[in-house]
């Protein structure tokens, strides 16, 4: 079959990645390829751990728009989009302008000593058309603090000038000569022309003239075959300079002279998801924890607060709602006290749970000992943490006072909480916005990123937990989304190539309109229910069950959906085409950041395969990641890429403003959208919904239970 090279590479692949992980130094400079170089050639170095760099370049016909992002220590890989102007004649979209997308792996043998040079190994364009191909071996060592020299060997793209027999030949006959050409419909990984065919030498120095400013040259082996061609590009020396210069608040612009004649431009920015945009944070301090014989007299006593477990209801929930958490049930007997809380602003569970433990300690009267917060979601009860009363008096100030809180701790399931102790005024819950909206479509060859902006409703009537009625209504003000010539040319049936339709047809959009009723059938599982217009494209009923024991970074769940295409208006009407749909899922949370999921079964256009999808996440709520997807389709028969992949990222509004908030930014990147592979996109999938709130993700992020 077709995809089974496909999917033992990548499986290859992605084990190597999780395997290799260990301290480097950082990389100063990125070349016109986005990722850690000199000008265009690449160093051994590699980015701080977790670092996201993004780059736009030009020089000549050639301009280059590339994601970076260090995976592990070790490991960074890069995503781009390339436009050459011309390089098919007058073939091509645009009078012959080529659109690539091509993606780049990089790894770190070994980092640089006081004797020995960093050492890496690397993969450029490996998951793309082959049109940037190449590979590498390259070492780099620094001279004092000013100066850094770089050498390396290069294959593909990476072995023009000067070439020699491949010393690989050595090992097998195969290594000496390349495959010509490359795969047109691009997305496959050409693990056959790896280190292949003739090789050159590269190498460069690097110069930091100062702290903002660096210096660069470098031989490149690099001859632009295909450019020079039909695009006119001149890079008759194989020397370049260039020179960067960094501003203080970190971007950083390179200008440079590629082969004796070409002049360019760069403009680079690098963020570490690890570090907020605003240092520290803007929250409210903590409550402290005083003396519960003193807050006897002080508040429950007190005869102006009214006195009784009403009194003190009224304060807990107002004491909450100030830390913004929802008071949704109260109970107090004996020594014991439970609160029922529903979390609107803390991205990180273990502070909300920390924050809610402490308005229960400077309220509640001294008799009550043990704690019980219940984290609620739509009034569904996910999971609970108790807490000892002493232990936060003991260890509030504690320099290592949260990790020793958790070892004090019982974080349980909540199934059986349901509606135990809840308020009178909880339900209905009514809940609308209106506001602007912004729909991307990206990389149409005729225009890479195109974009409506208009209005848009929003509105939700929860009558009971777990039960909402819920809309999305759009109107575009301006956009060019339905300005796009291209239309599905696909042999599968078009459930997402037909995109462009449904912009050009509709006007007033119903983007969802259904009935969601999430439920707790036991102990460690979660239900869900959905009916109605589902999304943009499809309308139907979907159902989900979801295994996910307390303690456990497993869990497991089945979906099953039937659903039928909407009209191209996107108001109330069906096409004829339906499907049945569904997969069984497995979510894998390794403890350090990393988490993975695989879906196996039928996707919308009838086919049956598998995605795997691996996502970091960091402390604040900052993620990113990726997926593909592989089926019974066939290469050809899914068109161009081959098989559907992609990007994701998830932005916490905290992480830009300092302000804890619940609410993220999110966007998933395709380098092209097909039909093969095409899922539901249903809202609220179980396990993003009750993750954050399982005993491992609390744990995972305890250390701030006192902030």
């Amino acid at each position: 079959m077709q995809g089974r090279p496909i999917n033992r590479a990548s499986a290859t692949l992605i084990a190597a990645i999780g395997a290799l992980a260990a301290p480097q130094a950082s990389a100063q400079s990125l070349t016109t390829y986005g990722t850690p170089g000199l000008i265009e050639m690449p160093t051994a170095e590699v980015m701080q751990d977790g670092d996201l760099a993004f780059t736009a370049s030009v020089f000549g016909p050639n301009f280059r728009y590339t994601g970076a992002f260090q995976v592990l220590p070790r490991v960074y890989g890069g995503f781009r989009y390339s436009q050459i102007k011309n390089i098919n004649g007058a073939t091509g979209y645009l009078g012959g302008d080529t659109f690539d997308r091509s993606f780049d792996m990089h790894y770190q043998i070994f980092d640089e000593t006081s004797r020995r040079p960093a050492v890496a190994i690397g993969l450029r364009d490996f998951l793309g058309t082959g049109i940037l191909s190449g590979e590498y071996f390259v070492a780099t060592k620094s001279f004092g603090s000013k100066l850094e020299v770089t050498g390396g060997l290069g294959w593909g793209r990476l072995a023009g000038r000067n070439s020699f027999s491949n010393p690989l030949g050595a090992i097998s006959d195969r290594f000496k000569t390349r495959p010509t050409g490359f795969t047109g419909r691009g997305g496959q990984i050409e693990t056959g022309n790896w280190f292949r065919g003739p090789t050159s030498p590269f190498a460069g120095v690097k110069w930091k003239f100062s702290n903002q400013t660096t210096l660069f040259a470098e031989y490149s082996p690099d001859l632009y075959v295909r450019e020079s061609v039909n695009t006119g590009i001149n890079v008759s020396s194989p020397l370049n300079f260039g020179i960067e210069y960094r501003f203080k608040n970190g971007p950083k612009l390179k200008g440079y002279l590629i082969g004796g004649h070409e002049i360019g431009a760069q403009l680079s920015y690098v963020i570490n998801p690890k570090r907020p945009r605003i240092s520290g944070g803007l929250e409210t301090s903590p409550r402290v924890v005083g003396n519960r014989d003193r807050l006897a007299i002080a508040d429950w006593n007190n005869s102006a607060k009214g006195g009784g477990k009403a009194a003190v209801q009224r304060v807990v929930a107002a004491r909450l709602s100030e830390d913004g958490m929802k008071l949704q049930g109260f109970t107090m007997s004996g020594n014991k006290a439970t609160v029922r809380v529903e979390n609107n602003r803390w991205i990180n569970e273990s502070q909300a749970a920390g924050r809610a433990a402490r308005v229960m300690a400077t309220t509640l009267p001294p008799e009550i000992e043990q704690f019980t917060v219940v984290f609620h979601e739509r009034g569904v009860p996910i999971s609970r943490v108790v807490t000892q009363r002493s232990d936060l008096e003991e260890l509030q100030f504690d320099y290592d006072g949260a990790w020793r809180t958790l070892a004090r701790t019982d974080i349980a399931d909540a199934y059986d909480q349901g509606r135990v102790g809840e308020l009178d005024d909880v339900y209905p819950v009514i809940e609308t916005s209106f506001g602007p909206y912004l729909a991307t479509s990206f990389f149409d060859p005729n225009s890479p990123i195109r974009a409506d902006f208009g209005a848009q409703l929003k509105a939700a009537y929860r009558p009971a937990p777990g039960l909402t009625f819920s809309g999305r209504f759009r109107y575009p003000l301006i956009g060019n989304i339905d300005k796009s010539f291209r239309g599905s040319n696909s042999v599968l049936e078009p459930v997402r190539t037909n995109a462009v339709k449904y912009a050009k047809e509709s006007n007033l959009e119903i983007n969802t309109l259904s009935a969601e009723y999430i439920f707790r059938p036991g102990k460690d599982l979660f239900g869900r229910v959905s009916f109605g217009y589902l999304e943009s494209m499809f309308g139907g009923i979907s159902a989900e069950l979801l295994w996910y024991p307390i303690a456990s970074r497993l869990a497991l769940g089945v979906e099953l959906n039937y659903v039928k295409q909407r009209d191209f208006d996107m108001l109330l009407g069906f096409q004829d085409y339906g499907v049945t749909s569904g997969h069984a899922s497995a979510y894998y949370d390794f403890g350090n950041g990393f988490t993975t999921q695989i879906d196996v079964g039928r996707y919308l256009a009838g086919d049956y395969g598998a995605t795997l999808g691996i996502d970091r996440e960091f402390n604040n709520g900052f993620k990113v990641g990726g997926f593909f997807t592989l089926t019974n389709v066939s290469f050809a028969d899914f068109g161009e890429g081959s098989f559907d992949k992609g990007l994701r990222f998830e932005v916490p509004v905290s992480w830009l403003t300092g302000r804890p908030s619940r609410k993220t930014i999110k966007q998933t990147i395709k380098p092209i959208t097909r039909d093969g592979g095409a899922r539901l996109a249903v809202t609220n999938r179980l396990y993003g919904f009750v993750t954050d709130y399982r005993g491992a993700e609390l744990r995972d992020g305890w250390g701030r239970y006192l902030r």
